[in-house]
């Protein structure tokens, strides 16, 4: 078989290639390496965890050797990213100039057929990604009675321009929706899907992506379509067709995803979203009174399920009262629901008699595609029963249950001045451990599996001065996920970190600790070290914060001093979206931003633009986040040490992820400040060190 490692070499296809797209090939070791490693774990059909430092490529390490198992043996490899960015880069740039290079070089072995189509590289999608013409006709005949207001039918008068253009009917090319919500009204749905009766079914968009699934032989998706995929596999049924290998990029997130997936949720947006389809009362709109029935129907069946969509909003207005008030009475353990039945179930019992109403309907209708319509309704409506029974009465094994509650005020994601009536209420559970489902529905043998990530290990170990340390750097990912088999690879980041990154520590702040972290004298102090280190570089500064609490309290403290120093100040959750943000950010080069969350990772601003990254404090997971907490209290029942073997991990890999947005190219530099003193002060600040890029020193800040 060629080997990865002949295609990446200087001077080779790949660096001609690139040559001749006016991009310059840097030869690189480590990514040789990976793709070796890479290749040897599929051909073995083998697990590998590989952590490749930033600038190291990666993409192409594991590209290489998928391309080759497609074009020499005929396999299946899906590539799962978690954001749209890497999915958009490896779909439009990476994967058709590797599919190029490849085939036009001529492997041994693919003699007697076109190399060329050979590779079918195919973007997958959840369904509801897709428009369906059928139902956009239906929408559209019936938009006075279904849809609420004027710009909910501009809409749908959007949608409907944009049908007759698109080539594709993903979401992903339609734009901003006025009313997001209408998009139910016209997306492709697996429960009223008419199948080859469709009039539509030769246009249908699905249709013909999911043909190029079936007939594709790399696909690419997002973590959540796998996971999602992974889960229904648990209970015997796919989206994704059967596949050889699986490579996990991004994959240093990947227990909280399959935590999601495993795990159920109810919220009373989803409830209230199904039964306004149906019918709202106040506007007189709703699908039940488009409903024609045929003339054997008794009289008043129509009436009668709006009656029960009634009786079930009341049983949902109930429920979820009563679990804002439990939320309430649980925030000082983070909302944990201890025990089962703590609350009333009135929705279970109101929605399965919908479910069966609309069943019965469904027989009854004059229309066919009303009786798939319905067909839908019903089955929505028996999901919500069970996962409000499942949640209530706490019967998955293994799970944690909790139950939270977000005022207008407390959540950053809908913006200030966002419309919003009263808390939002979500009653969830997960599963305390995904290892023993991982273990089952993901790492079984028989298959390749990579999981890589810039961010998969909790230090940097030398494999050649100490290779029998090299696989703990893996211990703790390992047993998280369930795959203690899997070989584990460090490659460092080919940038010269000592010379392009300093790391600065204020040992002068008070310890955020308990209470500390959030009375007005720490946020004070906090923002007079913002404010002093972000003006040292004048703007271009991240700060990372480890909650919007703290995140909002700091950035009013430094908005009138940033101001007086003309440093425009960007402040996530009051300022649009994280790529208008970053957008913003970009486009000023003295520009502030306050983030948190998902701003300590996946987020590349190269050059000079993002020349300081200020760290609040060390990026531990709060101990009264039920999932977490369950996490601790099942390591303590074992005998093990809840703080070294979970909490410190975690936050030495965000640590890492957060130090990493600095320097995303060779001529990058740059600042990191902590202003964590535990950094230095602790005798775990070291495992944070001692994971950062060789090289790097510290640089501490005492008086």
């Amino acid at each position: 078989m060629t080997a990865p490692s002949a295609l990446l070499q200087p001077g080779g296809p790949i660096a001609e290639a690139l040559a001749a797209a006016g991009t310059s090939f840097e030869s690189r070791p480590q990514q040789a390496g990976m793709a070796a490693a890479v290749a040897r774990a599929l051909e073995e059909r083998s697990q590998l965890l590989v952590e490749a430092g930033t600038g190291t490529g990666k993409s192409f390490a594991y590209l290489v050797p998928a391309i080759l198992r497609c074009l020499l043996f005929g396999e299946r490899v899906v590539v799962a990213t978690n954001t749209i960015a890497l999915q958009e880069q490896l779909m439009a740039k990476d994967v058709p100039l590797l599919h190029r290079t490849v085939t036009r070089w001529g492997l041994e072995g693919l003699a007697g057929s076109d190399p060329a189509e050979r590779l079918r590289p195919v973007l997958v999608k959840g369904r509801g990604n897709y428009l369906s013409l059928r139902r956009l006709e239906l929408a559209s005949r019936k938009q006075l009675s279904l849809l609420p207001d004027a710009p909910s039918r501009q809409t749908l008068h959007q949608i409907e321009d944009w049908a007759y253009t698109t080539t594709d009917g993903s979401l992903a090319t339609l734009g901003p929706l006025e009313r997001p919500a209408v998009w139910d009204r016209v997306q492709s749905d697996a429960g009223n899907c008419m199948g080859a009766k469709c009039p539509q079914h030769q246009r249908c968009f699905y249709q013909r992506a999911r043909r190029q699934m079936e007939e594709g032989n790399l696909l690419v998706c997002n973590h959540a379509l796998f996971f999602a995929d992974l889960a229904l596999r648990a209970q015997g049924v796919a989206l994704l067709p059967d596949y050889d290998h699986v490579i996990l990029d991004e994959a240093h997130g990947i227990e909280d995803v399959a935590s999601e997936h495993f795990g159920r949720s109810l919220t009373e947006g989803r409830v209230g979203h199904l039964l306004g389809l149906l019918h709202q009362p106040h506007g007189g709109k709703g699908y039940l009174l488009t409903l024609r029935l045929g003339e054997a129907s008794g009289l008043g069946a129509v009436e009668g399920a709006l009656d029960l969509v009634a009786r079930a909003q009341d049983a949902a207005r109930q429920m979820f009262a009563d679990l804002a008030r439990l939320a309430r009475r649980m925030e000082a353990s983070g909302g944990r629901v201890p025990v089962p039945e703590a609350v009333e179930n009135p929705l279970t019992p109101a929605m399965r008699e919908l479910a069966l109403r609309l069943k019965g309907l469904r027989e009854a209708a004059a229309e066919e595609e009303d009786r798939f319509e319905l067909q839908s309704y019903a089955a929505r409506a028996a999901v919500i029963a069970d996962d409000a029974e499942a949640l209530v009465t706490q019967s998955l094994p293994g799970s944690v249950y909790w139950v939270e509650s977000t005022d207008a005020d407390q959540d950053p994601a809908g913006g200030r001045g966002a419309p919003r009536r009263g808390p939002r209420v979500r009653l969830a559970c997960a599963p305390v451990e995904v290892a023993p489902l991982l273990q089952k529905h993901l790492f079984a043998p028989g298959k390749g599996i990579v999981l890589t990530s810039a961010t998969l290990a909790t230090r940097q170990i030398d494999p050649e001065e100490h290779p029998e340390r090299a696989e703990t750097a893996f211990a703790h990912l390992k047993s998280r996920l369930g795959c203690g088999e899997a070989a584990g690879l460090q490659f460092d980041s080919p940038f010269d970190y000592a010379r392009q990154a300093e790391l600065i520590v204020d040992a002068t702040m008070p310890s955020p600790r308990g209470a500390a972290g959030s009375d007005p004298a720490y946020i004070e102090a906090l923002s007079d070290r913002i404010v002093r280190h972000v003006r040292r570089t004048e703007g271009g500064a991240f700060v990372l914060f480890t909650s919007f609490a703290a995140l909002f309290a700091a950035a009013d403290a430094c908005a009138d001093r940033l101001a007086s120093l003309r440093l425009p100040l960007l402040v996530q959750g009051r300022g649009g979206s994280r790529s208008h943000l970053l957008e913003r950010f970009r486009a000023d080069a003295s520009s502030v931003l306050f983030g948190a969350a998902s701003f300590w990772q996946g987020v590349d601003v190269r050059g000079s633009a993002l020349r300081n990254v200020i760290i609040a404090r060390l990026p531990f997971d709060p101990p009264d986040r039920p999932l977490t907490q369950a996490r601790l209290d099942l390591i303590k029942q074992r005998g093990g040490n809840p703080f070294m073997e979970e909490s410190l991990p975690r936050a030495v890999i965000r640590f890492k992820q957060g130090f990493g947005r600095l320097i995303r190219s060779a001529t990058d530099t740059g600042q990191v400040v902590v202003l964590d003193p535990r950094l230095v002060t602790a005798r775990y600040g070291r495992a944070f060190v001692e994971a950062l890029p060789p090289g790097i020193a510290v640089n501490l800040i005492e008086e």
